[in-house]
């Protein structure tokens, strides 16, 4: 078998193909830059590629892997997103302007080499990831391979689309507000929202909302690469390999609070409803709840804007910020004291109001997003309360588990009429990854996800 071929083969497959000698990692390495490069035209996926250095750590892994080391991703090529420290490049997050070489790895980053990952570059995100949309004048439009003419979403849409495409198997993402659980619902991958701490962030300034994650097209590619990022070598593989046991899984389609107009686009809701069907079919028992979400949204925006302000002061040229984000960052200072501190003296009380709900249900199941992918340029010409509305119209489900800190993984639910992918999340409670990625795993058995590709037009 060939590097060139490997386009949809899985992440751990591709780990035991390594070490078996059944193809090099020079040769993964160069077939995924080749694929990166000859994607970039239309997907428009990578910020920065690291070809020479990439290069020369895959002839290093090779060597590694003649001298009988074993480490769990050596000379598996992946990538990461450009909100993440990473030796030699800059980290700009989605802004414009010229940023220093980051002269330290983020300690994920380190746990990903100790792994033995090739790391070939650095994914496309919107300015500080504020958006479910993946497009910027530091860089253009990236666009979703199922459907060029939609976005993959975002924040983590240039990993979602690294990884949908075929270039690389698995990808790492942050999710602040959904941002690796969306762009996975749009994309049709596996998203991990990791528990607060579970992965090393090294200097998050959101206040607690981000937490890194991997994207991937399998639940077992996802476990392997948070095991790697994580620090947790085989805890997260080896419940993606076991059963999950019977569980009572609540199925929640209420819009949490939003202040603005949303509804849940009827599409979505089958697709979501015919996955609980698919839930019971495996003998879960399924009941309709609704968590006490109360005003949980005017705990968010504390955090989330003065992490806007602060990611701001370290932007080169403020004045090439989209003016959306110059605003954001704005609404940042008026909450950066009193009540910044409020929202986070309110969590412990949020715990217990919305964590009564696993008192009577083991796993929520939940739409990720409200509507399915929206068109490239949709938020285009919007001024920010526009934005925000339209922002919230289509992804109200998911950032109430950010300001919980409670992981989510988001599970393909099927397609829309034209083909674009649709997802659905399973939520849990605190530290309740394990649970997540077995049940996931095991609707993976039947829905058979990974077995669907979009067409490699590009």
């Amino acid at each position: 078998m060939t590097a060139t071929s490997l386009d949809f083969t899985g992440f751990a497959a591709q780990a035991a193909q390594v070490a078996a000698g059944e193809v090099t990692s020079a040769e993964l390495t160069a077939a995924a830059l080749g694929r990166a490069h000859a994607s970039q035209a239309t997907l428009n996926a990578f910020r920065y590629l690291r070809d020479d250095e990439a290069l020369a750590e895959a002839a290093d892994a090779d060597r590694r892997l003649a001298a009988g080391d074993r480490a769990p991703l050596l000379g598996v090529p992946i990538a990461i997103k450009d909100d993440v420290d990473l030796t030699g490049l800059p980290t700009s997050f989605g802004c414009v302007g010229e940023f220093p070489c980051a002269t330290a790895d983020a300690p994920a980053v380190a746990l990903l080499r100790e792994a033995g990952a090739v790391i070939i570059g650095k994914t496309n995100t919107p300015e500080l990831g504020q958006w479910p949309f993946t497009e910027g004048p530091a860089f253009g439009v990236t666009r979703n391979p199922w459907h060029p003419g939609h976005t993959p979403g975002g924040s983590s849409g240039g990993s979602a689309a690294a990884v949908a495409s075929g270039v690389i198997a698995a990808a790492l993402g942050s999710d602040g507000a959904g941002s690796v659980r969306i762009p996975a619902a749009w994309t049709g991958l596996v998203g991990i929202k990791t528990q607060r701490g579970r992965i090393p962030t090294g200097g998050e300034l959101f206040h607690g909302l981000t937490v890194l994650g991997p994207l991937a097209r399998t639940t077992e590619d996802a476990a392997l690469l948070l095991d790697a990022a994580a620090g947790t070598p085989g805890v997260f593989r080896a419940a993606a390999a076991r059963e999950p046991g019977k569980l009572r899984i609540g199925l929640s389609t209420r819009i949490p609070f939003t202040a603005t107009k949303t509804r849940l686009d009827p599409v979505v809701d089958a697709a979501v409803r015919r996955l609980a069907e698919s839930l019971a079919g495996l003998g879960h028992e399924i009941v309709e709840v609704e968590p006490d979400y109360g005003l949980i949204g005017l705990t968010f925006l504390p955090r989330s804007l003065t992490g806007v302000r602060d990611w701001t002061l370290r932007v080169p040229d403020r004045t090439g910020l989209d003016p959306r984000t110059r605003s954001n960052a704005g609404h940042g200072r008026l909450l950066a004291g009193p009540a910044l501190r409020l929202a986070r003296a309110l969590e412990p009380g949020l715990h217990r109001r919305i964590g009564s709900v696993f008192g009577r249900v083991d796993v929520l199941l939940t739409p990720t997003t409200a509507t399915p992918p929206p068109a490239v340029g949709t938020f285009d010409g919007l001024s920010g309360w526009e934005t925000d509305q339209a922002m919230i119209a289509a992804c109200p489900y998911a950032w109430p588990w950010n300001v919980l800190g409670w992981p989510g993984v988001n599970v393909p639910a099927g397609q829309t009429a034209d083909g674009l992918p649709l997802g659905a999340q399973l939520l849990g409670p605190s530290h309740a990854e394990e649970r997540l990625i077995s049940l996931a795993a095991q609707l993976e058995e039947v829905e058979r996800w990974p077995e669907r590709h979009p067409a490699t037009s590009w």
